[in-house]
């Protein structure tokens, strides 16, 4: 029986893969935590194939033990802000498979830098998994194939609440608000203010027409890696109920930069908004919607290839997006020595498989 590590499996997302894996695999699961109340509830689930082991990450010989006795790892513990590569490493030298939720530029470029030790070790890892990233860069793959030559990626993204994730969530939205980022604009990298420059998109219903923001996500700089015929890559973000955005860009603009800088006030901003989606949430849900448009050459014209997606719960879907990657590797069915983003790793084909297995549906049209 294969054995797969979840390390920070307790938390919304953690729980969600855990739940995939145990759905679609019959391998024996161990999730961690870092107390023992996060254990209480395992034995209640997957008669008995989740088990739960009490583990830091700062506990390095209790943590290689752990790989050691693992098929794959899946690092679910973020947010990867603060995250160094450690785990990564571990897998690498002991010559385990690896995947992660990562969702962050900096946590993403470090762990790019091992992608040769990987190739060399023979170990697969897939980085940045989940729904976005993750399936939104397999949208995204799908649509390049459609052309002769891509030119332009816009990827919008659309959360209900608090998209049934956990307060960690919050963090990652307001850490990725303290700085200026790099995108890859008209073929040149231009510096991009957080939560700026706000576009209508019409996504699929309930949603509809909804407004989004530029917000620095890894795809930002990995799809240009991975499409070098590409000169435009958009990355933008919206929440459900509107009055969020506009919460959220007073914080990213009228706020003092030292001040969002404080690690204090954003585990502030963090407890107090997911405090308020708990309430909101009862009124919008806490789904999710992801839209890709590819604009590109197919036999001498120019056209839009669009792809959509709905939830209706976004953790849900996240568990989907890293539990379909997680089986395919626990198959043999990838098996891609280094370090890669998703849309470097998993074929389309493959892709299609484990999203209908999930039934999760996704639309696609020509403009």
């Amino acid at each position: 029986m294969t054995r797969v590590l979840i390390l920070g499996g307790r938390g919304r997302i953690g729980s969600s893969v855990a739940e995939d894996l145990a759905t679609h695999t019959q391998a024996q699961i161990t999730i961690t935590g870092r107390s023992p109340e996060t254990g209480k509830a395992v034995n209640l689930t997957s008669a008995g194939q989740v088990q739960f082991l009490m583990l830091d990450l700062a506990e390095v010989d209790k943590l290689k033990e752990a790989i050691a006795n693992s098929d794959l790892v899946i690092h679910c513990a973020g947010p990867f802000h603060y995250r160094d590569t450690n785990v990564l490493e571990i897998c690498i030298a002991q010559g385990v498979n690896y995947v992660d939720v990562s969702d962050h530029r900096s946590y993403t470029s470090k762990a790019l830098n091992y992608k040769e030790q990987a190739a060399a070790a023979g170990v697969t890892a897939i980085i940045n998994t989940g729904i976005f990233p993750g399936i939104s860069n397999s949208m995204v793959r799908q649509g390049i194939e459609q052309f002769d030559e891509a030119e332009k990626i816009h990827l919008s993204y659309l959360v209900s609440g608090s998209g049934g994730a956990g307060v960690t969530v919050m963090r990652t939205t307001f850490l990725g608000l303290q700085h200026p980022f790099d995108a890859w604009i008209d073929g040149k990298w231009q510096e991009i203010q957080p939560y700026s420059e706000r576009e209508a998109v019409n996504f699929l219903p309930p949603y509809g027409r909804t407004g989004v923001y530029w917000f620095d996500m890894p795809e930002t700089f990995t799809l240009p890696h991975a499409f070098p015929s590409v000169q435009t890559v958009i990355t933008k973000f919206g929440s459900v109920p509107d009055f969020y955005n506009h919460m959220t860009w007073i914080t990213a603009h009228v706020f003092p930069k030292w001040l969002m800088q404080k690690r204090s006030t954003i585990e502030f901003l963090s407890h107090v908004s997911h405090l308020m989606t708990d309430v909101t949430n009862n009124f919008t849900g806490i789904g999710v919607a992801v839209r890709s448009e590819v604009t590109g050459q197919k036999n001498g014209k120019t056209a839009i290839f669009c792809s959509d997606l709905v939830h209706e719960n976004t953790a849900m879907a996240s568990g989907c997006g890293t539990g379909s990657i997680a089986q395919l590797l626990l198959e043999g069915k990838v098996n891609k020595p280094g370090v890669f983003a998703v849309e470097e790793a998993l074929p389309t084909s493959l892709f299609k498989n484990t999203m209908q297995s999930r039934k999760i549906k996704i639309h696609h049209s020509w403009l």
